[in-house]
This record gives C-alpha cells, structure tokens and sequence, in this order.
C-alpha cells in the first residue's frame, strides 16, 4: 500500500467540510468534540468494521501548547519555519491557513486504514491495490467557525463541487487540481476520503453495520488508559496479524509471507501505542496484547544490579536478562521457518570448526542480567573512534563461561595475537594485543559471577578503577530513566550530550538536524510484562527546557 500524501490529508478537512445543502443550520448547533484523546471512541464508531488500523491525532491547544515548554533557540526557529510551511501548504493562493482557518473549528481527527477497494464506484474503473484508501473523521468542535470557513473555501477558485446521494445521505465530490475528495457530515463530524465507496461504508455504519470499535479487541484498546499526560495522537491496531497479512497481499513488490512466519504473527493479537508530552519531554507509551498460549517467552523483572558495575561516564547502554531464554526461544521458532534454520545451522557448523559450540559456549552460560555499554576512550587502538565497549554477563555457570574464553584465547594467539595477564584494579584481566599499538580485547572476572569482556584496552581500566562511579548514580541516567517504571526487564539509554560529539566527528549532520538532536538530552526505554499475556513499552525523549 503506498504512502498517503501529506499534501491530501489537512487541504481534505478544508474541501470536505463543503458538504450538504443546509448545512448553515446545522453547524449553529452546539458546540461538538474538544479534539483530546477521550473523543476518539465517539469516532471509532463511523468507522467501518473492515479497517486494519486507525489513529486519532488530539488537536486540543492546550494538549500541543505544552510543547513550547522545550527546544533551544535554534530548534524552535526550525520548528517555527516548519509550521509556516505547513501553512502554505495549504492553498495555491495562500488564502488558506491552518491557524487562521482549520485549528479553531477542528476538535480531533481519526486516521483509518481500509482495504484497498477493488473499483472505485465513482469513476468505475480498477484501483490500485497499491493506492490508499483513508477515511478521515474529523470532529468539529465550533460550527460557527465551521460555517465561516466553508464560505471562505466555496470562494476558492478550481474548485468543482458536485453533490451525490446515497441512502438519504448526502455526499459532496470536490475537484480541485488533483484527485477528487468524498465528503459528508455524520453527527458532529465530517467524514471524507478520497474513496467514495469508504464514504458509503461509513455511512452504512451509521445507520447500524459493524463499526472499527464493535471490532474484535478494539473497544478494549481504544479505551485502554495508557497514562500519558497530554496525550498528541494514539495509534490502535486490533487485528495484528491480519493487518499484515492484509498489508502484504495488496503490495506486489512485498514478499508472499512464509506459513510458519504468519502462525508467529499470530502471537500478537493488538496493539496500542500512544505519544504525549510531560516535564520531561515526549513520552511514547505501547501495549501488546498476546496470544498466551503462542507466546514462547515472557519478558522477566531484573534487578538492574549490573548498573552498579557500568561507569558514570557511559554513553549508552542495553541492560536485561535472560540471553540464554531468549536464545531457546528462538531456535525453537527457526525449526519452523526453512531459510532462518539453514542459517541457523550453517553459524553452528562454522563454529563447529573452530571447535565452538554456538548453543553451549556462546549463549547457554548468559543465564543471568547483561549490560552493553558504549563508553568514551581517549587512548589505545579506539582513540579515534573516541569510545569503545563493555559487555557484562552475570552468569550461574562459570565454568563454562571460562572455557569458552580460554577458546578464544586460543583463536587469538593462531591470529598472532599476544596473550598477556595484566592486574588490573585486583582484577585478573587477560588482554588482546596487537604489538606496538596495544589491547584490542580484554576479559576478566568483576565478581563470582560477572564476566567482563571489554573492548579497547583502557575500558577494562575504567570499569576497574577503585575510584570508580557507577551510572546508577548520575544524574543524567536518573533524570531520564526515573520516570520509567522501575519494576523492568532492562534499559535502552542514550546520553544524546555525551553521544553527540562522537556523531559529528564521522558525520557532520545538516544543520537543521544538528539543531533538533541538540535540543535532545537523551532517551530512555524499557519494557514490562505484568503476565504472558501483556508486553508494556516506554520511551521518553527527554528534551531540553526552552532557554528563552
């Protein structure tokens, strides 16, 4: 399915409210949706049965004006020249302008996705099974700003307006410049698409067929409170798997999906995902409804302990548990699918060589919580890269462990490596070297059971420094994961600050990028299962104050 224009969606609100005859009347009516996140199950219930997904976009001012809390002076002055842009997007004349025209009268807009249509009624000729098939439904929360508008819109020139009927309801075809526009009023909202049989099947829906929150799962998702503050749009998806299933079979260039791959989509049965705005930046929230009897893993609680071993100084980091689980779990899955397993197989056999075996040596001691850490070095063989890496493994079987480093210990020196045991902070850290330019690898022992694998030379020196501060206890790592539930199966964090200088020595980003990423201070996220049933997601984009 291609991707909608951006260029339709907003300059549709405008045409589609252009609608029946006596229209005046009806829009002096009381006033309709206030256009927050509570409004859309009002508008789930003119969508059709048949969509695969929707998403509600809030445009309450107050919700969107908590943004103008962050950014530097740099960042606003893009953002502010984007939203003029956007503004003259609108008419070829510049007569039309969202602030001016459309933000005082539209309260909330839903986003659906629909099976492509096999004809289009209207034309009565094929479709594209690549080409969309929207609805918009559009609340309108002040009808007299509504009228004021339509007048506005009627003066525009280019425009063709040709009213159609079906089953008492009246609809409007709008031509502009590009393709037609489908519109009507239902309630206190404008519906339109750029099908005019999507039109008719909401209407159809209004009077009694199956709506998008009488489907499966959807009421569920739609009113599923996903705590946010200030919620800016939602995205619901009832159906995942036939969603994809639906997605993939109306895209020629998409592969046909495997069986196997499809029974594993069915693991997911909904999804819904959400983005707000708090005092800390932009928070996205997700909940993934499984299949309990499909599901071969669950996400397990850690206790972050391996936190208290990563420096103060990490750039960023991925923390869990249960390497060894997951990595069950999936070759469990890849007997099913034949090209993932002949892969599988082949890694196996290439490690079988070197007399690795990939399932015991490599992954089945990583039983306990790991930590990945990106950490900044300013000597050795990474100094030019400006950071190196430290891998730590809390495992119940050391022995194992170690017999698997003492293999590749002896992969290394096949390779001309030398091998040398250094004392390293009353650790025993055994290091990779490369004559005459120093450690390229080093591993060793933290405690009973966490092994370090480091690599660039001065890594395992920091992480073994008597002086040392763990990450646990800065103040950039608890001001950006504090707000994230603590009850977790591990991190991702970013310290964009600490990141940003490393980025623009390999790459010097294009000014405006270089703006937005430094009005960033870093990004968060983690996952929870409460049950087998239920995977929760949240990130925050911790963003900087606005300084003016």
């Amino acid at each position: 399915m291609s991707k909608l224009k951006p260029k339709f969606l907003i300059p549709a609100i405008g045409v589609g409210v252009v609608v029946v005859a006596g229209i005046a009347t009806y829009l002096y009516l009381k006033s309709g949706p206030s256009g927050g996140i509570s409004d859309a199950a009002a508008s789930a219930k003119l969508v059709p049965d048949d969509a695969m997904m929707a998403t509600y976009i809030a445009t309450d001012p107050k919700v969107w004006s908590k943004l103008e809390e962050f950014g530097t002076p740099e960042a606003r002055k893009i953002v502010a020249a984007g939203v003029e842009s956007f503004n003259k997007s609108f008419s070829n004349d510049d007569n039309i302008s969202y602030d001016k025209d459309l933000k005082p009268w539209v309260g909330g807009v839903m986003v659906a996705v629909l099976p492509p249509n096999a004809v289009q009624p209207a034309q009565n000729k094929p479709q594209s099974s690549t080409d969309p098939n929207i609805l918009m439904v559009v609340g309108i929360k002040d009808k007299v700003a509504a009228l004021n508008f339509t007048n506005k819109l009627k003066q525009q020139k280019n425009v063709k307006i040709e009213e159609i009927e079906y089953k008492g309801q009246k609809i409007q075809r709008t031509q502009g410049k590009g393709s037609p526009t489908y519109s009507t009023i239902l309630n206190d909202r404008v519906l339109f698409s750029p099908s005019q049989n999507a039109v008719n099947q909401a209407i159809d829906t209004s009077k009694g067929e199956p709506s998008f929150l009488s489907k499966t799962g959807a009421s569920q998702i739609i009113e599923n409170n996903l705590q946010l503050e200030n919620t800016l749009f939602q995205v619901y998806v009832p159906d995942y798997s036939s969603m994809v299933k639906n997605l993939i079979a109306n895209n020629p260039q998409a592969r046909q999906i495997p069986p196997q791959t499809l029974e594993q989509l069915k693991q997911v049965k909904s999804v819904v995902a959400g983005i707000g705005v708090d005092d800390n930046g932009l928070r996205v929230k997700a909940n993934t409804n499984l299949d309990a009897q499909k599901v071969k893993f669950q996400y397990e609680t850690t206790s972050g302990k391996i936190l208290s071993q990563l420096p103060q100084n990490t750039i960023a980091l991925v923390s869990g548990g249960g390497i060894s689980k997951w990595w069950t779990a999936f070759t469990e899955q890849a007997q099913d699918t034949t090209e993932l397993n002949v892969l599988l197989q082949q890694v196996r056999g290439q490690l079988k060589l070197v007399n690795i075996d990939l399932d015991k040596d490599v992954f089945g001691w990583m039983d306990g919580e790991f930590g990945l850490a990106a950490i900044p070095v300013n000597q050795g063989l990474l100094k030019q890269i400006g950071f190196g890496g430290a891998f730590l493994f809390q495992t119940g079987d050391r022995k194992t462990a170690e017999a698997t480093f003492s293999k590749l210990d002896n992969l290394a020196k096949a390779q001309s490596l030398k091998i040398a045991q250094k004392n390293i902070g009353g650790k025993q850290i055994t290091e990779w070297q490369i004559p005459n330019q120093g450690a390229l690898l080093a591993h060793g022992w933290l405690d009973d059971k966490t092994a370090l694998l480091a690599l660039g030379g001065p890594i395992a020196e920091t992480i073994t420094d008597k002086g040392f501060k763990p990450i646990s206890g800065s103040s950039s790592f608890q001001g950006i994961t504090e707000t994230l539930p603590q009850e977790n199966g591990g991190y991702f964090y970013l310290d964009m600050e600490k990141a940003l200088p490393i980025i623009t020595r390999f790459s010097q980003p294009p000014t405006e990028a270089a703006a937005i990423l430094n009005s960033i201070r870093g990004i968060g996220v983690t996952a929870t299962s409460p049950n087998k049933s239920l995977t929760q997601m949240e990130m925050l984009l911790a963003l900087k104050k606005n300084s003016q």
